[in-house]
């Protein structure tokens, strides 16, 4: 997918009368930008990223026109291409004081996507169980390249921009490495002007705070959420069904039906997330769990058994409680992977939805694959695979042969450990329990990929056979399928003896041949292939190797991890399908994690580069090397390190 030959949408060309009613902001002090009163907009049928901006008086002016296209099947407007510079708004401290930041990203933001939507772009969709964002304000005003004119405005109304930043709470939707590799890479999505879309889950309380108590440490909850979160917008009219447990039933015409035993329903919250320098704004969607009213037992409620009466409402709104809970209990397994089933459900159903809205037909198996990728961040996202296939052939009535093509050509898998152990696994009774129809599709892609071994490795060394069955095999310590055992069992070989000769046998001879026989049949039963389950073992299935089978692509994240994906982790996999396997280096952003937080040391680099375009090409820091020896950088760089480590020495003591 190559990038756009533009920045974005034309922001220029977007109507007001597009944006539809939006959010109401109250101020106060120090909380200048984050005490908010949310009010939602108005419904859309078309469900469009499309929100009002409150700017003050002065606001931005929208220069270019728009042109009519006939036939477009999403939009009658076409947006005509614009500059990547971000030179058609400039303001002063006045309009700053009284617009909020969000307002210039929503104007951005609408017209990125009414872009999309017009020319149906083919667009990627990055699935993560974890985002870890870091404050918003700083790296919004620095990607809008306003943090001059805020700091301006700032300072007349009497506070610092550093003091007024420090009043956000950390986005607590994750807490690790992957998550802060998901916000990179949607950072760098939008500098680099790809369409492009998050998705993940709205965590309540994501992170966790940590104490120092009599008793030592402790971690409690956080709530991010106590306040609201000013830069979410949250969408009541994009929500989709979930279900779990429950039967599956097979029609007159041959085709299933899932009926499930506990239902939610998955509602969206945006995040508009900027492109350094550049117009694009992409979205992350984030999914909050609830139930329909119909779902609060009110008779119990007033016979006074409240346990009963909210137990659904409990049931749903726990799926977004936190980020991994604990798995050594039953529940907690559980709850794990209702929250994977959960992104990966209205995730997809989203993702179709505007697949055939901007299409304007159904998804078919030529269009749908040239028009979406989405990229499971390790195997948290795998149950997009068996999900796909099951709304292809069940809701949408493709067939087995044209929903499995689609799902192999669409999906994406970016593996992230090499530990063999941690390797996610998922018992098959928990999964048969929870997700049955799911389960059924998993076997069949099984069975499709023990055909494919078969047809690599052939039946002759059944000792072979059976090691790359066992090491590549989706369902672990699992019967065959019955297509499978006829292909391993051989007709036994019948003899026939014409005559026979009456030999007189001694004793000693009998005796012998007895015993030698019964060797033989001992070491026959030792070299024997059985490809029987073992009863002692779990029954398992494998998530990683499901991405393997199901991905159009397997991506490490370092040139070494990626070849020991190759050579060792999936050596299997990747001596049968080589051209899968790639390698994408992990990378962070130099906006936020040099440009945004150490200023000092960017004017230094600044200077000494010659040029800013540092910020969005690191290859040009090489022309620091020059200057290595020179004791004017030295000087400025160790001066630099100073005054960082006198603001650390201020907040430790504020904090302690």
């Amino acid at each position: 997918m190559a990038t756009l030959p533009f920045s974005a949408a034309q922001s220029n060309s977007i109507s007001r009368s597009a944006f539809v009613s939006g959010f109401n902001y109250r101020a106060s002090h120090s909380n200048l930008f984050f005490v908010r009163t949310p009010r939602f907009f108005s419904r859309s049928t078309r469900r469009n990223l499309s929100v009002k901006n409150i700017g003050s008086d002065q606001r931005q002016e929208l220069k270019d026109p728009t042109v009519n296209v006939e036939g477009s099947c999403c939009s009658t407007q076409k947006l005509l291409p614009f500059s990547t510079s971000l030179d058609t708004f400039e303001p002063d401290s006045a309009s700053i004081a009284a617009q909020s930041v969000r307002d210039s990203l929503v104007i951005n933001w609408n017209a990125t996507y009414g872009y999309y939507e017009t020319i149906n772009v083919k667009q990627a969709y990055y699935l993560s169980m974890e985002y870890l964002q870091g404050r918003a304000l700083l790296n919004a005003i620095g990607n809008l390249d306003l943090s001059g004119a805020y700091t301006d405005a700032l300072r007349k109304l009497g506070h610092k921009l550093e003091d007024v930043a420090g009043q956000e709470p950390d986005a607590a939707l994750g807490n690790g490495g992957l998550g802060r590799l998901a916000s990179c890479f949607l950072d760098s999505l939008a500098t680099l002007n790809y369409p492009a879309w998050g998705y993940g889950l709205r965590y309540k309380y994501g992170l966790f705070k940590q104490l120092i108590t009599k008793v030592g440490q402790e971690e409690v909850a956080e709530s991010w959420l106590e306040m609201g979160n000013p830069w979410e917008i949250v969408r009541n009219d994009v929500s989709y069904p979930v279900k779990f447990y429950g039967e599956v039933f097979s029609k007159h015409d041959g085709s299933k039906e899932w009926i499930g035993g506990e239902n939610i329903t998955a509602v969206a919250y945006d995040v508009p997330i900027p492109g350094y320098k550049t117009k694009t704004t992409i979205n992350l969607r984030l999914w909050s769990t609830k139930v329909a009213p119909n779902e609060f037992h009110l008779l119990a409620y007033n016979a006074g058994d409240h346990a009963k009466a909210y137990a659904a409402l409990k049931n749903a709104e726990k799926i977004c409680y936190i980020s991994y809970p604990g798995d050594e209990s039953i529940d907690g397994k559980t709850l794990r992977l209702k929250q994977q089933y959960t992104l990966c459900s209205a995730s997809l159903q989203d993702i179709i939805g505007h697949f055939e809205r901007r299409s304007g037909k159904p998804v078919d198996g030529k269009k749908f694959p040239d028009k979406v990728a989405v990229q499971m961040n390790d195997t948290h996202p795998t149950l997009c695979i068996p999900e796909l296939i099951r709304i292809l052939m069940d809701l949408k009535g493709l067939s087995w042969k044209e929903a499995w093509d689609i799902t192999q050509r669409t999906v994406a898998y970016t593996n992230h450990t090499v530990l063999p152990e941690a390797l996610e696994k998922w018992s098959l009774d928990l999964l048969q329990e929870l997700l049955p129809r799911h389960v059924e599709i998993i076997k069949m892609i099984d069975e499709e990929l023990i055909h494919t071994i078969i047809a690599a490795y052939g039946t002759e060394d059944l000792d072979l056979l059976q090691q790359k069955l066992k090491q590549m095999r989706i369902l672990d310590n699992i019967e065959l399928p019955d297509s499978v055992l006829e292909l391993l069992v051989k007709p036994k070989e019948s003899s026939a003896v014409d005559s026979v000769e009456e030999v007189e046998v001694s004793d000693e001879e009998t005796e012998s041949t007895d015993e030698q026989q019964s060797e033989e049949q001992d070491i026959d039963e030792k070299n024997e292939v059985t490809f029987e389950p073992d009863p002692k073992l779990p029954k398992m299935v494998r998530m990683a190797n499901l991405c393997a089978v199901g991905g159009s692509a397997i991506k490490g994240v370092a040139e070494i991890h990626s070849e020991i994906v190759n050579n060792e982790v999936f050596n299997e996999f990747y001596n049968l399908w080589p051209e899968k396997f790639q390698n994408k280096t992990n990378g962070v952003t130099p906006r936020r994690w040099i440009r945004f937080c150490n200023p000092d040391l960017s004017k230094i680099i600044t200077k000494w580069t010659g040029t800013d375009g540092w910020v969005l090409n690191s290859e040009k820091l090489s022309t620091l090397g020059k200057f290595s020896d020179n004791e004017d950088l030295q000087s400025e760089w160790r001066e630099a390190k100073r005054r960082n480590k006198i603001k650390v020495a201020a907040f430790l003591e504020e904090m302690t």
